[in-house]
């Protein structure tokens, strides 16, 4: 052991560990600060994460830091802690969660403050004509021209009104006819409070009032579940808590599954709060995201909504956070750093000692129990707001009825109908493309993907077969290369139906909203627009349209094919498909008019029917609730799985088979571990996939199990030949 003064860094390494560095003796580096320092042969940026006074190295073989960056720290103390739990929990390598935690260009070494350069006129460059410039100098003259017409001009402004100035710059330089500033600009006004006029809301049914006085009632920590039938008015109890906590000067952070929701939520906040909240999604800017997260940093952002990754911006006076569509799959990231934003926005609540809201129609199932217990409070909003009442729902035996492209003759009918007497349209599906499959109509054989045990999707509108899974893509094909016959799409998706639906209603206006048809910026925003106004009649759409969002004029809502999750070999099948059908039932009928749902199924005989319609979602979730207890399957249980993929098979089974001893080694009795067994879809991207399941009744011998298996395979020759990972509380068995 030695003395000296040592920080003890982040780095973006696959290991789960900090690494020791010397630091500067003329500067002062507190936790939470980056520096640039030598990582093996490169030069990485990390985090101070600790400051301490030895080492278990010698002195002689540590190095001193390259860079200090910050001059005081980027996250404050309860920032830091948070991403100390996020690896602690997930067991995942602690500065890649750093680098999940800071937004791309602060991981890159820029300043937290935004650098603005710009072009000054000296005395001389205010008193020379342009024309006085050598006539050689033509583009010069044009530039000083340039900057006489503006205020001292950004380069931002010059890059957008004469491109390749730059090169000319020089030249002003050394006639001293222009100087070049370097200011801070601190963003603050892009992020600060702007009230504007603000909507009054609607006036509290009896049920949003006590669900508003009983979150109210306790000050601090305390996580509450709204639970609320679509349409009961759950945003309304939000606007309140939130103009609670705005105005006493406190920050409030909304958690959103998807992109997709927030223009709608943005925009009613911004009406009824006065103010224009600040969003972080995947859609932003490396800029806008770093002014965002600069904004919430300081303060001045007292709104934030975001998707997944927003639970790690850091703010100054947390007061609330809210958690929309809990139970939302997309909350969980499922790559890289496997992390449930819900879950550490509990973990963080509890830490801030804030208020935590987790709001669902159809709430996880992890939740519920939750509440069963004890550990969560929960609030019910059982009907729906004003005078909107539950839609109508009826099944359409597929076995009784011929669906021609995917239209039963009942189905056309009822959207005939609707449409007549002026209402919209949803027909979900919750497959894009045109078919899922390619077929020779000789010999039978379909077109699979070459790199994934999956077929292909036709696209009719690109002419391309999809893979879905890896992004491979080709050229459909006419004939079979096997036999020469004509092949054929079979099945439906998004494209074919709205092909369908403009063949059948070919004067109204109808918009597909999917993952394909809203991939340029903007297009999402102007469907939802044009849906949400009505202009357009029929929406076709995948689960992007299923939640969270509000049509006045939508009346009836078709689920075209329901039985895809009827037979699901994961445990969270019947959840996971009532879920969805709650949520996109809820889109009908919810102003004045009263709204239809259609379900098409050729199983009409199946139980989960009987419970969906005998119960709602409750019955299913109450039902789900037994079987899982009896099969000790989560919340019952806690479960992790070790993944792991090779270009070869056997490198994957051979990794799990070492990993598997080590489990056995271990010896850890309330732990059961189930594998290695071939992942369900086995070959994807040209890798194969296998998994290791873990499973115990106490969580802290699943965790004491994962930290030893982490430590042992993070160095060890086996896992060279792989890829691996650790899932703790995975979603998806996959």
């Amino acid at each position: 052991m030695n003395t000296a003064s040592i920080l003890r860094v982040a780095t973006n390494a696959p290991l789960s560990r900090l690494f020791d560095y010397l630091a500067p003796t003329d500067t002062a580096v507190a936790p939470g600060c980056r520096v640039r320092v030598q990582f093996g042969r490169q030069t990485q940026i990390g985090l101070v994460m600790e400051v301490a006074n030895q080492s278990e190295l010698p002195i002689s073989k540590l190095r001193s830091v390259t860079e200090v960056i910050d001059t005081s720290p980027l996250l404050a103390a309860s920032d830091l802690w948070l991403v100390k739990f996020t690896s602690d929990y997930y067991h995942h390598p602690i500065g890649e969660v750093v680098a999940a935690a800071l937004p791309a260009l602060l991981r890159q070494g820029r300043p937290l403050q935004d650098v603005v350069q710009r072009l000054s006129l000296t005395k001389a460059g205010l008193q020379t004509e342009p024309a006085q410039l050598s006539k050689r100098a033509k583009r010069q003259a044009e530039l000083l021209t340039l900057i006489q017409g503006f205020d001292d001009p950004t380069f931002t402004t010059l890059d957008e009104a004469m491109p390749g100035w730059r090169r000319l710059k020089k030249s002003l330089l050394d006639k001293a006819l222009v100087v070049e500033i370097t200011t801070i600009d601190s963003g603050r006004d892009k992020n600060s409070l702007t009230v504007a006029e603000q909507e009054s809301g609607p006036p509290l049914n009896s049920d949003q009032s006590e669900a508003l006085a009983s979150i109210r009632r306790v000050d601090g920590f305390r996580t509450t579940l709204l639970d609320g039938v679509t349409g009961s008015g759950k945003t309304e109890v939000y606007l309140r808590l939130m103009a609670d906590e705005i105005a006493a000067g406190r920050q409030v952070l909304v958690l959103v599954p998807e992109i997709g929701l927030t223009p709608q939520l943005v925009r009613r906040f911004e009406r009824r709060l006065g103010f224009e909240p600040v969003v972080l999604h995947s859609g932003l800017s490396d800029s806008e995201r770093l002014s965002a997260w600069r904004g919430a940093r300081e303060g001045s952002a007292q709104l934030i909504v975001g998707t997944r990754s927003a639970i790690f911006v850091p703010m100054r006076t947390p007061g609330l956070i809210i958690v929309d569509e809990e139970h939302d799959a997309s909350l969980k990231q499922q790559e890289g750093l496997r992390y449930s934003a819900r879950d550490l926005a509990v973990a963080r609540a509890k830490k801030l000692n804030v208020p935590v809201i987790l709001g669902s129609a159809t709430p996880s199932l992890e939740t519920l129990q939750r509440c069963r217990e004890g550990a969560y409070e929960i609030a019910e909003l059982p009907i729906r707001a004003g005078n909107a009442v539950p839609p109508l729902m009826r099944l359409i035996d597929l076995t009784r009825f011929d669906a021609q492209d995917g239209l039963s003759e009942p189905v056309v009918k009822a959207i005939t109908k609707n449409i007549d007497s002026n209402g919209q349209v949803l027909i979900y599906l919750n497959r894009r493309g045109f078919a899922p499959t390619l077929i020779c109509g000789g010999c039978g054989v379909v077109a699979e993907c070459t790199r994934c045990d999956s077929r292909m999707t036709v696209h009719a509108t690109s002419g391309l077969l999809k893979c879905h899974h890896c992004g491979a893509q080709r050229n459909v094909d006419a004939v079979c290369g096997e036999c020469g016959s004509h092949c054929r799409p079979l099945g439906h998706g998004t494209e074919r139906l709205e092909d369908a639906l403009q063949n059948r209603f070919p004067g109204e206006s109808i918009s597909r909203i999917d993952s394909d048809s809203t991939r340029l910026k903007g297009t999402m925003n102007k469907a939802l627009a044009m849906a949400t106004s009505g202009e357009t009649r029929i929406l076709v759409g995948t689960q992007m349209l299923s939640k969270g969002h509000h049509f006045p004029n939508l009346t009836l809502v078709v689920v075209i094919n329901a039985d895809q999750g009827l037979f699901s070999t994961d445990f969270r099948g019947a959840e996971r498909l009532a879920q969805s059908l709650v949520q996109v039932a809820g889109r009908s009928g919810r102003e004045e008019r009263q709204g239809e749902v259609i379900i098409q199924t050729a199983f009409p005989e199946h139980p989960f029917w009987n419970e969906m319609f005998g119960g709602g979602y409750s019955k299913v979730a109450s039902n789900a609730l037994l079987e899982r207890e009896k099969a000790v399957w989560p919340p019952f249980s806690r479960i992790a799985l070790v993944r792991a993929s090779a270009t070869r098979r056997e490198d994957a089974h051979e990794f799990l088979q070492h990993a598997l001893k080590l489990t056995q080694q271990a010896a850890i009795a309330d732990v059961r571990v189930l594998g290695p067994v071939g992942a369900p879809m086995e070959r994807k991207a040209g890798r194969y996939r296998a998994q290791l399941l873990l499973q115990s009744r106490d969580r802290h011998s699943l965790h004491r199990l994962l930290a030893i298996l982490r430590h042992s395979l993070e160095g060890d020759k086996a896992a060279r030949r792989v890829r691996w990972s650790l899932d703790v509380d995975p979603i998806e068995l996959f």
